[in-house]
């Protein structure tokens, strides 16, 4: 339904799987149901042509008989309806889960680089109100159509044996309707996929806006926000604007087709009856035809607005599907094995690409860095200069463009990204909580966790007294992205989330930035427990959280600039001494 296009056509229909037996009772029953409905007038017309010019006993006798199967006849038609209104909905229904999920599981596949390039809002819309839009033409598509086909057959048979005169110029109307809504359907095409796309831009403006809630009311910039949404909805009216012009000019010379094929039906049938060439019965089993001619024909054209939504809805689902990721899996990939955990980076280039995938300065620039097996190994350095970018590179979140990175001599390209995402345990400033317990988040990717191992990374992550102090405990709801709990507390059930792991690797990005002393202590003792026995990559802009690590290496311009232990940097009097010394020194030569 959603496209000529074979491929696409074809894809659309792969989506009836499952569903054919409801796709072919739902066919019968709209069949049925066409059926009926052209079976009353020529029921009236014999009645009327025959018993009822018989006398009244007759017309008696028989209005019991006609009375019984014209109910039968309505109570066949009623369930058949029944059926196509219910189980037709469900059915599309059905269909737009499955496609839901394809495309949620499509949206699971991607890698950093396509979320970097595509707004929430956007894809939320391809979710949501694009696939509603497929669901109603997959339901309605067929039912109007398939008893479009039989009304508009069984009618303009039934029409031609009436007056056969008649019946030819209404034909060619018919074709004069049919040759406008082709045209006019192709015209429209156009404005259909610009407001889908509209619609995704006022739907990522809102989730922009509401994420950013906090930061709006911090800075009292409630305006901006509704200017930037207005101008957000502005276009998207705009777009419904010019598509509802299409929509009165389609419309409207629709209007005029039917006016005239009405106009031609009364005064051609009224200049027939005056030839003799038609009776005024006939003429009004004919106009009582005529309905059942156009409002099918009238329904389809209806159906443009909704058969055109999806159309554009299912390009844009079809566009997910078929974006490959750019992080896959080779064919020979094996699981990786992580013996001892030493991680070496040799040469490693890496520039962030565009959505047309061009590539932007490299942010990489020739990094060589191995990293012994239980090693924790710090990277300090200016903003800008590849710390975050270096560890992002090791589970893959991002390919290298050259050079390599290997664990335990196994490139990471090489190995499974499930296996790879596996053995390393990453540890973030900005820490995510999901909507659920504070259990269900420290069992993230442990589903089959038992509640004593919960409590046991708890108490590692020094955060079980605080949660068993709770009315719920365990079982208190986080609230969205954590809101119910502080910084420090939302650190350490992630930390919690990575003890449950228990991973060979870890990476800590900035994970006590952003939170004061007292948190920032406890957090750093659940660290440093956690990184015990591990291989682990630090990135730290306080540097006294790293003072103890085996080694620590200053990044500038995308490489190493030079590395040792705390002591060896500030004696070396390069960038590390002379950032250390302006954290903490008052004058005094830092050491």
């Amino acid at each position: 339904m959603p496209s000529t296009h074979p491929s696409l056509f074809s894809r659309f229909l792969s989506y009836y799987h499952g569903q054919l037996h409801l796709f072919v009772i739902d066919t019968l029953a709209a069949i049925t149901v066409a059926a009926i409905d052209l079976a009353f007038p020529q029921i009236l017309r014999t009645l009327t042509g025959g018993l009822f010019t018989e006398g009244p006993s007759a017309i008696m006798g028989a209005l019991v008989y006609l009375a019984v199967g014209l109910v039968l006849m309505y109570a066949v038609r009623f369930a058949c309806r029944y059926f196509v209104i219910f189980w037709g909905h469900v059915m599309g229904a059905r269909m737009e889960s499955r496609m839901r999920e394809d495309l949620f599981d499509a949206y699971e596949r991607m890698s950093f680089s396509y979320f970097d390039h595509h707004k929430t809002g956007d894809l939320m819309s391809r979710l949501v109100s694009d696939l509603f839009d497929i669901s109603e033409a997959a339901h309605h598509g067929p039912e109007f159509v398939l008893i479009g086909i039989v009304e508009v057959t069984g009618s303009f048979i039934i029409l031609s044996t009436i007056n056969l005169p008649l019946t030819g110029v209404l034909a060619l109307i018919a074709c004069l309707l049919v040759a406008y809504n082709v045209y006019a359907n192709w015209r429209m095409r156009a404005v259909y996929m610009e407001n889908r796309v509209r619609i995704s831009g006022v739907n990522s403006r809102l989730e922009d806006s509401l994420a950013g809630v906090r930061v709006v009311k911090s800075f009292a910039a409630e305006d901006v926000e509704r200017a930037k949404f207005r101008a957000s909805n502005g276009a998207y009216l705009d777009s419904k604007t010019r598509m509802y012009r299409a929509m009165g000019r389609y419309q409207a010379a629709i209007a005029v087709m039917m006016g005239a094929l009405n106009t031609a039906v009364v005064v051609l049938g009224g200049w027939l009856i005056a030839e003799g060439q038609m009776s005024a019965i006939d003429l009004a089993t004919y106009a009582l035809y005529i309905s059942l001619f156009t409002q099918p024909i009238t329904s389809i054209l209806d159906f443009t607005e909704t058969f055109q939504k999806a159309i554009a809805g299912f390009r844009r689902f079809c566009e997910v599907l078929d974006t490959q990721p750019d992080i896959q899996d080779r064919s020979d990939a094996v699981p990786l094995r992580v013996t001892e955990g030493a991680i070496s980076y040799r040469d490693v280039r890496f520039a962030y690409k565009d959505a047309d995938g061009t590539a932007d300065d490299e942010v990489i620039r020739g990094l060589t860095l191995d990293i012994a097996p239980g090693e924790t190994v710090a990277l300090v350095g200016p903003s800008g200069g590849g710390k975050s970018t270096t560890c992002s590179l090791l589970p893959r979140f991002y390919d290298v463009d050259a050079g390599s990175i290997s664990i335990d001599g196994q490139d990471v390209r090489g190995v499974t990204q499930r296996s790879l995402r596996e053995a390393i345990g990453l540890v973030q400033q900005d820490v995510y909580l999901f909507d659920g317990t504070i259990a269900e988040n420290i069992a993230y990717g442990s589903p089959d966790a038992t509640m004593e191992e919960i409590r046991a990374a708890a108490r590692k992550a020094n955060i079980a007294d605080f949660v068993e102090s709770l009315p719920d405990g365990y079982e208190t709801e986080v609230g969205e992205r954590g809101s119910h709990l502080s910084g420090g507390q939302k650190q350490r059930v992630a930390i919690a989330r990575v003890f449950l792991k228990n991973p060979p690797i870890l990476i800590f990005d900035e994970a006590t930035s952003a939170l004061d002393n007292e948190s920032e202590q406890a957090v750093q003792e659940s660290l440093s427990e956690l990184a015990r026995g591990r291989t682990t990559l630090v990135i730290a802009h306080r540097l006294s959280t790293i003072k103890n690590a085996d080694e620590i290496v200053t990044m500038e311009g995308g490489r190493v600039s030079e590395r040792g232990t705390h002591e060896e940097l500030l004696a070396r009097g390069g960038t590390y001494a002379r950032y250390y010394e302006m954290q903490f020194s008052d004058g005094a030569p830092a050491r």
